[in-house]
């Protein structure tokens, strides 16, 4: 019986039983790879994708003196992957900054927050389940997170804003799906900020002729003699001078094929790919939106998911994804079809296309996916926040290291301006964003609403009536709307009464104005499924046997164990997921050569 009132001991237990299992499975996995002559390999290890787990991985594989190529489809630009578009939230439990902002966070409270959000259901116990691995990975992510996390990338010279976010806030029971406290850690930097030490390793190692680049190197076949996996064949694609995100050409100038006693596949998801996310679209979250935007650049397009299957690899829990329900059509696109996510406070009113008002849990930041589900189930693939001035300019951020230049840019003084100034990058938005209806009174605002997607489903009677009964709630300090209350709330946690939630007003108040009305498109993003690894990072065929010589980290292997998300993300999870997977795999792969 574990001591719940012991959690470092806990911890270092289940760090050392981690640990123990990436050595365990290294030596195993060098009884399995390839006696290759001497001088008939390449290299070491092959890494598959240059992105944050690619990085990582290769990182880790340096250090142990191991000779890597880095092979990437597209071109030097894109190096570091979507993880350098991103906003830079990492989940920390028990963090120097929460304990400054007053949090009170163990690690039981994530694991139970993660359990509740996870559901685990398909053979948790069984070593042929698809959660089997999953939730082995998810337990050690946890312990992760609550212990070296901080201080490993603290090392590395990352830094976090002192507020700490709290994203995902839930369905309204303690044991149920969302974050009991703030978790979400932006990095100062963001994005770039999370990939520029594992660059800069791995540029080391280029320098120190430890690593070789190999860009425009599009892999399109795993190699394997008598069932072991001996190196990548694929094309060699004409050179590209694209900038980072734009589309790449596909033109073929050549072919390769490199050898290696290992390959380690970091991919990334399908979340560009429309088509692939709607083949995998689960019966649960209703009909795939005829219309979504993209939140990935193009390169994400789920190639090697099943090019490592054919290889023998075992894909699981393909039907579950994470797409985002506040996607707006980006005014100034980097990539084809490029949506930009709000991150929203509490206090935006939510509809669907109709005009009806949505319940708890779908109110902005609780539940994403219930969201989702929601707006498919109203018949309609997009849904509205009716709003004010007051709150967009405290409660609105953007996702995207792009659309945040004060956080990526570290400049204090642009920071600090957000207290008394809308951020610039929503202004823009607000002023050449289509998605946005911007009124001085409601009729006005209706009409600009049903001008803008044309079909006039909104109803001015319908839904002043709406507002006006949620405005009346205001009136006393106690409520029984369900949003109101979560307002309430929020304004109890200093972070977010001092950086993510307006003063709490009513709608229709002319001195919080003008009102503004968002479409609000769904967003394509994370992968939470893919192929299964044991706690090394192996990658296990349909029997649950490593395939011997191949790995897999970051969101093609649903950021460890095929699914360590489960049906839903606590969020700051993806990154962290990448960081550790792919140090999992380096590590464990450094040790097998």
């Amino acid at each position: 019986m574990e001591n719940s009132a012991s959690p470092t001991v806990i911890s270092r237990r289940r760090a050392l039983t981690v640990a123990g299992g990436v050595v365990a499975g290294a030596a195993l996995a060098a009884q399995a790879l390839p006696a290759f002559a001497a001088g008939s390999a390449d290299a070491d290890a092959i890494v598959v994708g240059g992105g944050l787990a690619g990085l990582v991985a290769t990182a880790e594989l340096a250090a142990a003196g191991r000779k890597v190529l880095l092979l990437d489809q597209e071109p030097e630009s894109n190096l570091g992957g979507q993880a350098f578009w991103s906003f830079g939230g990492l989940f920390l439990i028990d963090s120097d900054e929460q304990r400054l902002m007053g949090i009170k966070d163990s690690r039981e409270l994530a694991w139970q927050d993660w359990l509740g959000t996870a559901g685990f259901d398909r053979g948790v116990e069984d070593p042929g389940g698809q959660d089997y691995w999953a939730h082995k990975w998810a337990e050690a992510y946890v312990d992760f997170a609550e212990g070296e996390k901080r201080s490993w990338l603290y090392g590395l010279g990352i830094r976090w804003f002192p507020i700490v976010g709290w994203a995902e806030r839930g369905g309204g029971l303690a044991d149920g799906h969302g974050n009991s406290v703030p978790r979400f850690h932006v990095t100062w930097g963001t994005g770039p900020a999370v990939v520029e030490p594992f660059e800069k390793q791995v540029r080391a190692a280029v320098a120190s002729g430890k690593v070789t680049f190999k860009f425009r190197h599009r892999v399109d076949e795993i190699v394997r003699a008598g069932g072991v996996v001996t190196g990548v064949r694929g094309a060699v694609l004409e050179p590209s001078t694209a900038a980072r995100g734009k589309a790449s050409s596909r033109t073929v100038v050549g072919d390769f094929e490199l050898r290696a006693p290992v390959v380690i596949v970091t991919s990334g998801g399908i979340g560009a790919n429309h088509d692939l996310v709607r083949q995998n679209w689960p019966a649960r979250l209703g009909t795939p939106p005829k219309f979504m935007v993209t939140g990935v650049p193009a390169y994400v397009d789920g190639r090697m998911l099943g090019i490592t299957e054919a290889a023998g690899g075992r894909i699981v829990n393909p039907d579950r994804m994470w797409h985002y329900t506040e996607g707006l059509r980006n005014y100034d696109p980097i990539w084809a079809n490029h949506g930009i996510r709000i991150l929203p406070g509490p206090s935006s009113m939510w509809f669907d296309a109709t005009g009806k008002r949505f319940s708890a849990p779908d109110m902005p930041g609780y539940d994403t996916l219930h969201t989702l589900e929601s707006i498919t189930d109203s018949g309609y693939d997009y849904s509205w926040f009716v709003t004010t001035q007051k709150i967009i300019a405290k409660e609105f951020a953007l996702s995207g290291s792009e659309q945040n230049p004060d956080l990526t840019n570290k400049d204090i003084l642009k920071l600090l301006s957000r207290i008394w100034q809308t951020p610039e990058p929503i202004e823009k938005f607000k002023k050449n964003g289509v998605d946005f209806v911007v009124a001085s009174s409601l009729s006005e605002l209706v009409t600009g609403m049903n001008r803008l997607t044309g079909d006039g489903l909104i109803q001015l009677a319908d839904l002043q009536r709406q507002i006006e009964a949620r405005d009346r709630e205001i009136d006393n300090p106690y409520t029984k709307d369900v949003q109101v209350m979560g307002i309430r709330n929020a304004l109890a946690y200093t972070g977010d009464s001092l950086s993510r939630t307006a003063a709490i007003h009513k709608i229709l108040d002319p001195s919080a104005g003008p009102l503004i009305a968002v479409r609000l498109n769904i967003l394509t993003r994370k992968t939470l499924g893919g192929l299964q690894t044991d706690l090394s990072g192996r990658v296990l065929d349909a029997s649950g046997a490593p395939v011997p010589g191949l790995y897999a980290a970051g969101e093609v292997a649903g950021f460890g164990g095929g699914g360590v998300h489960g049906y839903r993300s606590l969020e700051g999870t993806f990154l962290g997921g990448c960081l550790f997977s792919g140090r999992q795999a380096g590590r464990a792969a450094a040790a097998a050569i």
